[in-house]
């Protein structure tokens, strides 16, 4: 850890922060005005967008739930879920099983409200098309704004994603849970947001609170951060019994959502986490992006690691004796209107300390944390923040380690397939599996599953970091994988009659190795979910060849017969699958020839005939 300049550490200046900070302040003074663009002197490559914040309780939190959250409409924030991991919860259909983030629903529908009843859209384009870089800015609630309209301009203009948005709020609340920093981390956007936060400064911790528990003192303190308000930093209601009870009760909450977090980062296994969990609401919001923390005697701690600014958000804010109490409950109002001056001194002294190796974080005085007032208590809490960083990347070089042996017997899997796609067809050849050679593919079937059921495993417990899952060299591997391994599994669960005990394969059997690898593909190609089954047609062909000869029961399944003959008609037109799908005696052909006339679509006839042709000429 050391001292470092911030501008290149955020690759954005100073001066252009400072401005960011006057104009976040400016647009409050227009509180009808939906957004306000600020364009510098000609020649300059900058433009800030600057939003307004909102001083009514109803527009912090909604009363659906108990923090004000809801799961968000992916088709507004598409990337905001996690790819890989499967939420058990979501039910039996597999394009809707992605955990998707949850954001706080009032700032969320300001939002949408500005999307649709303004000119930000044009404005943005404009900005683009002048190659401008724009700066997204807000102060308290008008950060919030902020934040999600640089989270939409990542997700609709990706070709300008590359350093053209950035986001720098200032006393901005939280937005939503662990999903948006996952993703964010995902899609490398998370150097784009940068928070500045005062240390007291209660705002950023508000909705570690229910709404329920501070609503009636949080309504008597807003006026105090309306400029328009006549009680506009009122000493009076800085120093009022409401301010107190608001203070004590967003850090009472606080301190259950930090220890909890906490003991799941030191790796605690006692259920007595989980049972507190079901008796006590803990927050659903997390931070993700860069945090700037000014202490307040010109010194910048710098932080990129969400678990160790939670803690942060938290323990920074405590005093060190009930005495102090009243000093911090006033600060923690007060500092919400001070970023201003704080910056002024705070940059130009450039001070600014790094979580650069948390894991050996001094537990007593270091010269670097101090000016937080961390206890030895806190500091053991970013310490175990350093460390779960570092087991992250510890499991990515483990599994990465393996990459070379997945590829060996991938090499192997393809071998077999070049063996028996001029006789039987390699998902027939397994099924069958009466040679050595079935045998062996066996094996390296089971191996590769093994490595890939630990590597989703890792991913469902985040325990591996959030960018592998979009890595092109681990979606190719995955792609591979599930394209040349999910037939055989198709094959040895009919081969064994899994259906007729578990069901079938497509709704109850099909493991997460290939759903999450297929996802990856989907989301990196920006693909309708579901649209890249090419590695599990084979199950819809085995239930629907059940049906052969009971032409009730065929019609009945029309619209899936047509589907599953053009999608594999496609897929071996692109050469994602082979042509000896269609080798007669293959379980596909005996199903497809049983088909009623009128149910045979033309594309796969046309195979069937070049392919008969082709082995007559042989």
């Amino acid at each position: 850890m050391g001292s470092e300049r911030l501008g290149e550490m955020l690759s954005i200046s100073e001066e252009l922060i400072k401005k960011s900070c006057y104009l976040s302040f400016q647009a409050h003074k227009f509180p009808d005005d939906l957004f306000r663009v600020e364009k510098f002197a000609a020649g300059s490559s900058d433009v800030v967008f600057s939003f307004p914040g909102s001083w009514s309780v109803e527009s912090w939190a909604s009363v659906e739930s108990a923090f004000g959250d809801k799961k968000i409409q992916l088709s507004l924030f598409p990337s905001m879920k996690s790819v890989g991991y499967y939420d058990e919860a979501a039910g039996p259909d597999e394009h809707q099983d992605f955990a998707t983030a949850s954001f706080n629903q009032a700032f969320l529908q300001k939002f949408e409200h500005l999307l649709q009843n303004s000119q930000l859209k044009n404005k943005v384009q404009e900005a683009i098309n002048e190659k401008k870089r724009i700066v997204f800015t807000g102060h308290s609630t008008g950060g919030a704004t902020a934040v999600l309209t640089t989270i939409w301009c990542l997700e609709n203009y990706p070709k300008q994603s590359n350093g053209t948005f950035f986001c720098v709020t200032f006393g901005s609340p939280l937005i939503g849970n662990h999903i948006i920093s996952h993703a964010v981390r995902r899609e490398n956007w998370s150097q784009y947001f940068i928070h500045f936060v005062k240390r007291y400064d209660i705002v950023p911790r508000i909705l570690l609170a229910p709404l329920s528990s501070i609503q009636r003192e949080f309504e008597r303190i807003l006026p105090f951060f309306d400029p328009n308000s006549p009680a506009y930093a009122s000493e009076s209601i800085g120093s009022s019994v409401e301010a107190f009870r608001l203070f004590t009760n967003v850090m009472r909450n606080a301190v259950s959502l930090t220890t909890h977090a906490a003991s799941k980062l030191q790796g605690s296994t006692n259920l007595l986490l989980e049972t507190v969990k079901k008796f006590v609401k803990l927050s659903p919001y997390k931070p993700f992006g860069t945090y700037i923390f000014c202490t307040g005697n010109g010194n910048l701690v710098l932080m990129k690691n969400p678990e160790a600014v939670l803690q942060v958000l938290f323990y920074s804010c405590q005093s060190s004796s009930e005495t102090e109490w009243a000093t911090i409950v006033l600060k923690c109002l007060k500092e919400h209107l001070a970023y201003e001056n704080e910056l002024e001194g705070s940059l130009d002294m450039q001070s600014v300390t790094c979580d650069d190796n948390l894991e050996t974080l001094p537990l007593a005085s270091d010269g670097f944390f101090d000016d937080l007032g961390l206890s030895e208590k806190a500091r053991l809490c970013l310490r175990a923040a350093g460390e779960f960083e570092k087991h992250k990347r510890r499991n990515q070089e483990k599994v990465s380690s393996k990459m070379e042996m997945i590829r060996k017997h991938l090499k192997v899997i393809e071998e077999y397939r070049a063996l028996c796609e001029h006789t039987v067809g390699y998902y027939d050849a397994f099924k069958i599996h009466k040679d050595k050679t079935d045998f062996k593919a066996n094996l390296s079937r089971i191996e590769l599953t093994g490595i890939w059921d630990e590597i989703i495993e890792m991913l469902k417990r985040y325990d591996l970091p959030d960018e592998l899952e979009a890595t092109k060299e681990w979606i190719n591997l995955g792609t591979r994988f599930r394209r040349l391994v999910e037939p055989l599994d198709v094959a040895n669960y009919y081969r064994h009659s899994k259906d007729e005990d578990t069901g079938p394969y497509m709704k109850t059997g099909r493991p997460k190795r290939y759903k999450c690898t297929q996802r990856w593909l989907e989301h990196e190609q920006k693909l309708q979910s579901g649209s890249c089954g090419e590695s599990c047609f084979w199950a819809d062909v085995e239930e629907l060849h059940k049906l052969s000869g009971n032409f009730a029961a065929v019609y009945g399944e029309r619209e899936r017969v047509l589907r599953v003959q053009e999608q594999v008609g496609k897929w071996i037109q692109d050469g994602l699958i082979g042509t000896d799908v269609l080798l007669k005696s293959s379980t596909f052909e005996k199903w497809w020839s049983k088909l009623p006339t009128d149910l045979k679509t033309e594309t796969i006839s046309r195979l069937m005939n070049g392919l008969g042709n082709v082995q007559a000429w042989q």
